[in-house]
């Protein structure tokens, strides 16, 4: 775009004297076009605009990174948090009492992301489960989804193990279309093939599953 008094520099200003400017925001965007009667005044009238663009694009991004969920989601739909904003939410969620969540959080994000599981399900899941302490048994045999063999707990040697193999047992047996136990894609789909003669699992997986949310938007 030609302009015969101005000229258009993406992130910054070029003036002239008594001049028509266009400016620009770092994504290329235009802000605006007004007359300016000296370099000074642009300068000062560039700075204030950008500085509004940067609140409003704070603003977008906290929108942008809500976290939607519901009892007919799909489990299989990441919750769109980067490892970094993820371990955040983690770290401020004030049921983790005894910091197992936090201290796992890597693996919980790496398993999910490998097995297409919905962080928050997850976390839920796990919560409704073994307890957010996590219950001896459950911490003692790294078996956070209740895992059994011949009416016990499996027992795995490691936090990592036992998180991997839930998520993969997740994935494989229930949330694959065709798989042994699948159903559908929501908690009352995986309920019915993971807990079925359980049917208020659904709604308490759901309850831990909304205090990370509402944990999240605080």
């Amino acid at each position: 775009m030609k302009q015969s008094k101005g000229a258009i520099m993406v992130g910054s200003i070029t003036t002239i004297s008594a001049v028509a400017i266009l400016f620009t925001s770092s994504m290329g965007g235009i802000l605006f076009h007004k007359e300016i009667g000296t370099q000074e005044l642009a300068v000062e009238i560039y700075e204030r605009n950008i500085e509004t663009t940067a609140r409003s694009s704070v603003d977008r991004t906290k929108e942008d990174k809500k976290i939607e969920i519901a009892k007919d989601m799909d489990l299989t739909v990441r919750c769109g948090l980067t490892k970094e904003e993820f371990k955040e939410l983690i770290k401020n969620l004030t049921c983790d009492k005894t910091g197992f969540f936090y201290e796992n959080s890597d693996t919980i994000y790496e398993v999910c992301k490998k097995y297409e599981l919905n962080e928050i399900f997850f976390c839920g899941l796990i919560a409704a489960e073994s307890g957010w302490s996590i219950s001896k048994n459950h911490r003692e045999k790294c078996n956070y989804i209740s895992m059994m063999s011949k009416g016990k707990l499996i027992r795995y040697d490691s936090p990592e193990e036992g998180l991997e193999v839930a998520a993969k047992l997740l994935h494989n047996k229930y949330l694959t279309e065709g798989a042994t136990y699948y159903k559908g894609k929501t908690l009352e789909d995986v309920r019915k093939g993971f807990c079925p003669k359980i049917k208020k699992w659904t709604n308490l997986v759901y309850e831990q599953m909304e205090q990370m949310v509402e944990g999240y938007k605080k």
